[in-house]
Formats: structure tokens, C-alpha cells, sequence
């Protein structure tokens, strides 16, 4: 039986490492038909700098000389799937598949790491969708993806949604067309940066729905239209609830008026994601609980100011906050000013 099994793991490359609890190593040509598999997640443990320079397609990054690395791992790294991992030479990847195998994950490290991926002319990219994955209520996975300023990708048991896809915001262009087509497209609002015929057209398939406010579906000339308040069911686990976005401070009502625009909540198997939409720190987030997520814009003076986002967060309570929307305006502190609530803010490339 051994010797089978040593046969299976040879023809995909892979070896067992020793210790109490192994992981596997894969030499480059297991390892690029591991990830093709959709029941691996792919694992980049190196700096955000390495990652930025050129990295394997569809990685999320957790780099594993960080002190919570083994904490944000186990927060969202699903036990039910292989943990596909690389670094640069495979050395600090080995570490951090020892670490995740001594807690129940099945691992397979990638042999002489993205060098020899490289080496054996192997594709990588520069771009900088950072993935971040989450476990719903039942345990499945949901992938999300920053894109650009508001324009989000959600990956969800086979399913796609994109949030106010946009294709080319300043000199940040996204490929779409080299995405698979959406099942559901929600738009917040009719401004530019949130709403794009062409980027919309280009995600279109046949079963797409896309799900808007009334003056989008106007401009569109087809969508499902939502208003604030409205509860719609897409599938037996998901769930949208519009909810209200709009500007309360005086010389910017004309921005974003209230009743006009939609912010939306995603219940996905349990899984609660609200994205805000422009809008700033409304009384009505109050009345907003139990938020797993949450996408709160940052710009004045079309959305909020950081201390306007704080004040929101406190409101909404998320576990986890993406700062969004935020063109020039500095976030970089509103992990520390947050830090006391017990909210883990984790700032993407949402320019």
C-alpha cells in the first residue's frame, strides 16, 4: 500500500516531508495541476513587496514573518480544502506548511518556491487583485477580490458577483474579459467610478442578473431595481438587502441625495457582507448588526473622512473592514484608531 501511494504522489511530483505531521512538497509540474484543482487554495506566504514584484495568478497573501500569521491563517483558511503554498526558494513556505499542517490543514509546499516556477517559464503576474478568503456558516469559501476604488469581485460556491465593476479608473485599467462571466452584478449608483456600460456589457452572460437602483436601470435600459429597504433572494443561500447611502453634511447633498442610492448587505450562507456605497456616516448604519464584512468609502467630499469612518465602524460593529473608495485620502491609521473595538482593518489596494 505504501509503495501505491509513493507511486500516486511521484506521478504528480510530490514527496511527504518528515515530521509528526507532514505536508507535501511538489516540483513545479504537480504543483501548477494542483491549483488548477477549485478544491485548492493557493497561498503566497512571502512580503507584500515580493508579492507585488510578480506572483502566481489567483494567490492571496498571508506572509509568514508576521506575528498573527498562524492567526490569520486559521481565521480564514478552510481545513476542508489543500493548502497549495509558496515563497521564493521554498524554504519559508516549508516553515509556514509545518505550522499549518501541525493544525490539521493538508498542505503541499512548492519545491524551490516561484524561483523554480520562473526557472521552468511558468506565468506569473503583477497584478494587484489582493484575495481575501472567508469561511461562511456551513464552512464554505468565499473568495474576495480588490480590484480597483469600488469595484469588488466575490467568488462564492461557483457563483461570481461584482460590485460596481469598473474598467478603467485613472491609469488602472481591469481586465474583464479575461474574468468569467457574473451571475449577479450590483451597482450602488450612476457615478462614473461605479457605473460602467461597457465593463457591465463585458460581464454579461446569459443568466447574469444584474441588481441596481432605478436611475441605473434607467440609464442601462435593463436591471432588476432595487430601492432602500427592498430584501431580494438571488439563491436558496443568498440574500441582498438594499440599504440607504447617501451625504449628510450640507455643501455636499448634491452628491449622493437621500433615497437615491443603494448601499447593499450580502447574506451568503450565513455570511454577512455589507458594502456601503458612497455615503457618509448615516444614522441609519445603527439599525445595521450582526456584519461579518464591511466596505466603508473613505473620501471626502464624496464620502466620508477617516474620523466619519471610525464613528461608522463603531456604528456597524464589522469583524472585519475594508476601507474603500479612498482615492488620495491617508487610511493607514485607522487600523490603530480601531484597534479598541475589536475590528480588524485590512487596507487593499481600494484607491
Amino acid at each position: 500500500m505504501k509503495k501505491i501511494m509513493a507511486c500516486m504522489l511521484a506521478a504528480l511530483g510530490l514527496t511527504t516531508a518528515c515530521g509528526q505531521k507532514s505536508y507535501e512538497n511538489a516540483n513545479v509540474e504537480g504543483f501548477s495541476e494542483l491549483i488548477k484543482n477549485s478544491e485548492t487554495v493557493l497561498l503566497d506566504v512571502r512580503t507584500a513587496a515580493e508579492y507585488a514584484e510578480g506572483h502566481i495568478q489567483g494567490a492571496m497573501l498571508l506572509d509568514q514573518g508576521q506575528s498573527n500569521f498562524m492567526e490569520r491563517a486559521c481565521s480564514t483558511l478552510p481545513k476542508n480544502k489543500t493548502i497549495a503554498v509558496y515563497c521564493r526558494s521554498g524554504r519559508r513556505s516549508a516553515n509556514a506548511a509545518m505550522k499549518l499542517a501541525a493544525e490539521g490543514y493538508k498542505c503541499v509546499n512548492l519545491a524551490g518556491g516561484i524561483t523554480a516556477w520562473k526557472e521552468a517559464s511558468l506565468p506569473i503576474t503583477t497584478d494587484t487583485y489582493e484575495t481575501d478568503l472567508f469561511l461562511t456558516k456551513s464552512g464554505k469559501l468565499v473568495r474576495i477580490h480588490a480590484l480597483v476604488h469600488a469595484s469588488i469581485r466575490m467568488e462564492y460556491d461557483g457563483k461570481q458577483i461584482m460590485i460596481d465593476p469598473v474598467g478603467k479608473l485613472g491609469e488602472r485599467t481591469i481586465d474583464y474579459a479575461g474574468m468569467p462571466k457574473a451571475d449577479y452584478i450590483l451597482v450602488t449608483h450612476e457615478h462614473f467610478d461605479h457605473f460602467d456600460k461597457d465593463a457591465i456589457r463585458t460581464l454579461h452572460g446569459n443568466s447574469t442578473r444584474l441588481i441596481t437602483n432605478k436611475r441605473c436601470a434607467e440609464m442601462y435600459g435593463a436591471g432588476d431595481v432595487m430601492a432602500n429597504g427592498n430584501v431580494m433572494t438571488l439563491a436558496d443561500d443568498i440574500t441582498v438587502e438594499a440599504v440607504p447611502a447617501y451625504n449628510t453634511t450640507e455643501a455636499h447633498l448634491r452628491f449622493h441625495p437621500k433615497g437615491r442610492d443603494n448601499g447593499y448587505i450580502l447574506t451568503i450562507d450565513g455570511l454577512r457582507i455589507y458594502v456601503a456605497g458612497d455615503t457618509e456616516d448615516i444614522p441609519e448604519m445603527a439599525a445595521i448588526k450582526d456584519i461579518d464584512i464591511a466596505f466603508l468609502p473613505c473620501n471626502q467630499p464624496f464620502t466620508m473622512t477617516p474620523e466619519q469612518l471610525v464613528k461608522a465602524a463603531r456604528m456597524v460593529k464589522p469583524k472585519v473592514l475594508f476601507p474603500y473608495h479612498y482615492g488620495q485620502t491617508d487610511v493607514s491609521t485607522l487600523p490603530s484608531l480601531l484597534k479598541e473595538e475589536n475590528i480588524e482593518v485590512r487596507i487593499r489596494h481600494y484607491e
